[in-house]
């Protein structure tokens, strides 16, 4: 069994030799959408606008967070999100909210639609965590904006982490995938009852 030293040895040394290859990825991931279990079958007549998360630099990029203690972080040779991580979750909040088909319309900025609410996003984490005993951490803040007066109605972080079983890439997203789901579907229920 691997130590989180040699962990993050290996995963720091692959990405310097990736780098100097000056190829790209040979794998893209993607998220998932989750489904979101809403009590009660009233349809809601509010729109709502997904804007872009927000994301400090370390988070804000195509490629796939590894972190150690202090934090550190790192990143997986050779792999990479489908697209920038705050591009591919926006995507799924949309398709999750979406998926419910308990609001009137879900939509990106541009899209033309007459909005009741924004629900504005925040990365906190999104990331293998090599110091927690190989954890899947993601976790997201979200405020519900009212479009119209802009007051923020309600406000929460969503928080998941799951055990990804070790320390590939094809282990770490698939635990990502299941930490997102569960806040994706945290985040639909607790959106569509304060909308």
């Amino acid at each position: 069994m691997l130590r989180r030293r040699d962990v993050l040895a290996f995963v720091i040394g692959a990405a310097g030799l990736a780098g100097c290859a000056g190829s790209g990825p040979t794998a893209l991931y993607g998220l998932t959408a989750a489904e979101a279990a809403i009590p009660g079958g009233r349809r809601r007549g509010a729109q709502v606008l997904v804007p872009r998360p927000r994301a400090l630099k370390a988070l804000d990029t195509e490629y796939i967070a590894v972190v150690d203690s202090g934090p550190v972080y790192s990143y997986f040779p050779r792999v990479a999100w489908a697209d920038s991580l705050p591009s591919v979750v926006q995507s799924k909040i949309v398709a999750t909210l979406q998926n419910t088909g308990r609001l009137r319309g879900v939509g990106l900025p541009g899209e033309g639609l007459l909005i009741d609410y924004q629900l504005q996003t925040e990365l906190r984490a999104f990331e293998l965590r090599i110091d927690q005993g190989n954890r899947a951490v993601v976790e997201i803040a979200a405020k519900l904006v009212n479009d119209r007066n802009g007051r923020t109605s309600a406000n929460r972080v969503f928080r998941a982490e799951t055990p990804s079983g070790g320390t590939g890439p094809d282990q770490a997203v698939a635990a990502l995938n299941r930490s997102a789901d569960r806040v994706f579907a945290d985040m639909a229920v607790w959106t569509i009852q304060n909308v």
